[in-house]
């Protein structure tokens, strides 16, 4: 199995971070505008990608200000069971998100471009919570031709 991971700093209480990572305004403001579903530890929220699909994520777990982890349950096969996770700590000024999408059963291509795109989303997530405005799907970064 292999993982992608990556750290990011934002300069806010990690409650903020948090809310954006637990909330569907906050979702859709930083990851795609066409965020539904229940958030709730138990409850499965919907990502949508426009003509490129999306995601079902089963929420695993949710501790304030701490951890956010959910299970892909509906999606393109290559993340079928992976695991998301946002690990939060407060170091100095900074929350830093620790984040991991776990459990890929190769390094397919495909890994190399989602790796990039949660890279692109990472930022969207710094730049709302700092300025208030986060660049989601459809506004993001493309990378390819794969959006």
């Amino acid at each position: 199995m292999v993982d992608i991971l990556h750290r990011v700093g934002a300069t806010v209480a990690p409650k903020t971070v948090y809310d954006a990572l637990t909330t569907r305004d906050g979702l859709a403001a930083w990851w795609t505008t066409d965020t539904t579903g229940d958030g709730v530890v138990g409850g499965t929220i919907q990502f949508r990608f426009g003509d490129a699909g999306g995601f079902d994520m089963k929420v695993l777990d949710q501790r304030p200000g701490e951890r956010v982890e959910w299970e892909v349950t509906e999606g393109p096969a290559e993340w079928i069971g992976t695991h998301v996770s946002f690990d939060l700590k407060r170091e100095g000024d900074y929350t830093i998100v620790l984040f991991k999408h776990e459990g890929w059963r190769e390094p397919v291509e495909f890994m190399s471009h989602c790796s990039t795109k949660w890279a692109t989303f990472l930022m969207s997530l710094k730049q709302l919570v700092e300025t208030g405005a986060g660049d989601p799907y459809p506004r993001e970064v493309r990378v390819s031709n794969w959006t």
